[in-house]
């Protein structure tokens, strides 16, 4: 009954029993976490927009992700960068693009925030004269984080070093604010912004925000499976060892 078989077998069977518990445990730490998330999400939603200016720039914009502001200011093409390898579903199918992000010096500051314009031809991420705008502008849209801040393609592809003699990186893989930063004159926000735009879109950039799930995802689902699949394989074995010991 007790034989060094009988140990092994049963030291993998409550092995097996609490991994499978302790995935139920992990999705509802990730329940938890998407519950949160929205919360924060729809908070900042609900929220009046933020009129962005010199005044609101020590506001602890960080924590205030998708939250709608309005803010007035000149675009430094002389900072501007592409992001390679954005699809833009276009009226005859998907079309392969970069999307253009230009920093935009608020007005009255010496502070930039970097705005996400939208996405161009790719034909276009070499030549961007046709997208430059020279006069004060009033962009409407949503705070985001930079995508470095959580995005495992940052390792998976990054960015090239400058070569010798080179001031600046133009094209991108990862949008790292940290970095653009670095090779900017002005001091740039830990946040960009994403343009919303105003009605239909005839021509490029097209601003393309995203369209949020705050539902609860599966992950009370996949709970449940993982602890029943704990508690049927501990009673499957109970159940077989008490039959081998009857028979015996």
């Amino acid at each position: 009954m007790f034989s060094r078989r009988w140990l092994l077998a049963t030291a993998l069977v409550l092995a097996a029993a609490a991994v499978m518990a302790r995935l139920g445990v992990w999705q509802l730490d990730r329940l938890e976490w998407r519950r949160s998330l929205n919360a924060r999400v729809t908070e900042q939603l609900a929220a009046e927009p933020l009129v962005l200016e010199a005044g609101s720039l020590d506001l602890d914009l960080y924590s205030m992700e998708y939250r709608r502001v309005v803010v007035t200011g000149t675009y430094l093409p002389g900072d501007e960068i592409v992001l390679r390898n954005q699809v833009w579903p276009g009226e005859f199918g998907s079309q392969l693009g970069v999307k253009l992000f230009t920093p935009l010096l608020i007005e009255g500051s010496d502070t930039a925030i970097l705005v996400e314009r939208g996405w161009i031809p790719e034909a276009d991420a070499e030549d961007r004269a046709a997208y430059r705008e020279d006069e004060a502008v009033t962009v409407s849209g949503q705070l985001r984080r930079a995508e470095t801040d959580f995005d495992v393609n940052e390792m998976l592809h990054p960015d090239a070093t400058l070569a010798p003699g080179q001031p600046r990186l133009e094209v991108w893989n990862n949008l790292d604010l940290e970095r653009l930063s670095g090779q900017m004159d002005v001091e740039l926000l830990p946040m960009y912004l994403q343009r919303i735009p105003n009605g239909a879109q005839a021509e490029p950039p097209y601003a393309s925000p995203p369209e949020l799930d705050l539902s609860e995802g599966p992950h009370l689902g996949y709970a449940f499976q993982w602890f029943a699949l704990s508690a049927l394989i501990l009673m499957f074995y109970l159940v077989t060892h008490v039959r081998r010991i009857r028979e015996a």
